[in-house]
């Protein structure tokens, strides 16, 4: 973040949208999204997943939108029909595609509707798709979609950008178990019922407006039944958040390992074939 974009920072909830700039936190899309929040009527619960990034906001006249447009080519710059200004948004991110604000950038929260205090609060994705090394750190992620609450204490929630459905303990915030998804799972999950077994289902569509690559898949997973086995170890351990970068990384040292020893060779057979 360079200094002058602090410049137009917000002062409060309604302050205008200002020719040099104003910083939106959090962005528009967040904190709370499309993606709504579960509810347990039972224990007076609610558990909502927000975002936190921030947007900057620059007017112009709106007679410079088509300059705008052409200077700002990939950007968000909209002309806002009927008003005297258009409008140009962008997210406040680094060189390699991470949010500038502190983290974590994505969080899921559980709030007693009775106290209205927040029980617990837990940071929601990784930077795995956020950066262009897929290096997984749980910052927590963008997030589009909702959580589903189950009876037997469990809320289940894609959202994120990193291509997983995740499970979390509904009384401490702990996360369980992560499913690899084909795609992000901007979506709020369902779950139901079928020949005695319970389904939990997403749509792994991705969001191409942040960056994630489409995808068209319904994704179910289910328990194992008596007599089946679940993934094998090696699937687990590479469908885990960061298990693909450990397996490129290790691919990538061992590549270089194995030309490092034969050009090790290749000097050693190369000095003793020298004739003296």
């Amino acid at each position: 973040m360079r200094p002058g974009d602090i410049l137009g920072a917000q002062r409060g909830p309604l302050h205008p949208t200002q020719s040099q700039g104003t910083l939106e936190i959090p962005f528009s899309g967040g904190g709370v999204n499309w993606g709504g929040l579960a509810v347990d009527g039972g224990k007076g619960v609610v558990y909502v997943n927000s975002t936190n990034l921030v947007h900057r906001i620059t007017l112009f006249p709106a007679a410079d939108y088509e300059q705008m447009k052409q200077r700002f080519a990939g950007k968000e710059v909209s002309p806002q029909r009927g008003a005297p200004y258009g409008m140009k948004r962008e997210l406040l991110v680094s060189p390699l595609g991470l949010p500038c604000n502190p983290p974590p950038w994505g969080v899921l929260t559980a709030l007693d509707l009775g106290s209205r205090k927040i029980l617990w609060q837990t940071p929601l994705g990784t930077t795995e798709e956020l950066n262009p090394l897929g290096i997984t750190r749980r910052l927590g992620a963008p997030t589009f979609g909702g959580p589903l609450a189950t009876a037997s204490g469990l809320i289940f929630i894609g959202a994120t950008l990193d291509d997983y459905l995740r499970a979390f303990d509904a009384k401490t915030g702990a996360e369980l178990w992560t499913g690899r998804l084909p795609a992000a799972g901007i979506a709020t999950p369902t779950t139901y019922l079928w020949q005695g077994r319970q389904y939990v289902l997403i749509a792994a569509g991705g969001h191409g407006g942040a960056g994630s690559p489409a995808g068209d898949a319904l994704v179910a997973f289910v328990l194992p039944g008596p007599g089946e086995s679940g993934p094998s170890p090696w699937l687990h351990w590479r469908d885990q958040p960061g298990g693909r970068f450990e397996l490129h990384a290790g691919m990538a040292g061992t590549v270089v390992l194995a030309v490092a020893v034969l050009w090790w060779w290749w000097r050693r057979d190369r000095r003793h074939r020298r004739p003296d």
